[in-house]
């Protein structure tokens, strides 16, 4: 069983809000967050990391990569995770199996798609924002926002009178992700990662 979870994420954003959600997906397993610069500075330095780990990497331990997809092409991005993983020595889950180290995972847009997923949760951190924008045809799928995600919540709260000088991701972020209830989340991408926190926990 898992004993503890590694998880690197690009920005400071995701750090905050997964310092939030993974108590409430993990319950007692012990969890670290790397945060790069940036999502290039986690993809260049990738290979030499997870290299490092392969030497010593206890079985009772795993590794979650986290990347935006962003404007690239969401099959070569997770191929090129997958690849890092796999020269590195480590095996992944999505080569299957019982038995697995590393699981890549892309946020289909950005992190706020997250956040449109569990408006409720939005809506208890600001509650001035409308209750029925999940209604709304631009934001029926969080991860098919046009526009960039950010911005449009930007707008939203902005609107309700949050964030008048512009939106503070890391707050935000902190502020969203206390209220947000994992099993209750509209958006695919996180489905898909609690997916793979699930997966991990039970991973023999």
């Amino acid at each position: 069983m898992l004993e503890k979870l590694m998880i690197f994420v690009e920005e400071i954003s995701m750090e905050a809000a997964l310092e939030q959600l993974m108590p409430k997906l993990l319950q007692d397993v012990e969890f670290e967050i790397y945060r790069f610069q940036c999502k290039d500075d986690l993809l260049k330095n990738l290979p030499a990391r997870l290299r490092a780990y392969s030497s010593w990497l206890p079985p009772e331990w795993a590794i979650l990569v986290l990347v935006d997809r962003d404007n690239n092409d969401c099959r070569e991005l997770k191929q090129q995770l997958e690849t890092v993983a796999q020269q590195s020595g480590l095996s992944t889950k999505t080569q299957g199996g019982d038995r697995f180290q590393v699981v890549n995972r892309i946020v289909i847009e950005e992190l706020e798609a997250w956040f449109f997923g569990d408006w409720p949760a939005v809506k208890q951190a600001y509650p001035r924002v409308p209750d029925n924008i999940p209604q709304k045809a631009p934001f029926r799928n969080p991860d098919a926002i046009k526009g960039g995600t950010w911005e449009a919540l930007e707008r939203l709260l902005k609107r309700a009178g949050y964030f008048p000088a512009g939106l503070n991701k890391l707050q935000c972020a902190r502020e969203v992700a206390t209220h947000m209830t994992p099993d209750a989340n509209r958006s695919a991408s996180f489905n898909a990662f609690v997916q793979a926190i699930n997966a991990i926990r039970v991973c023999e």
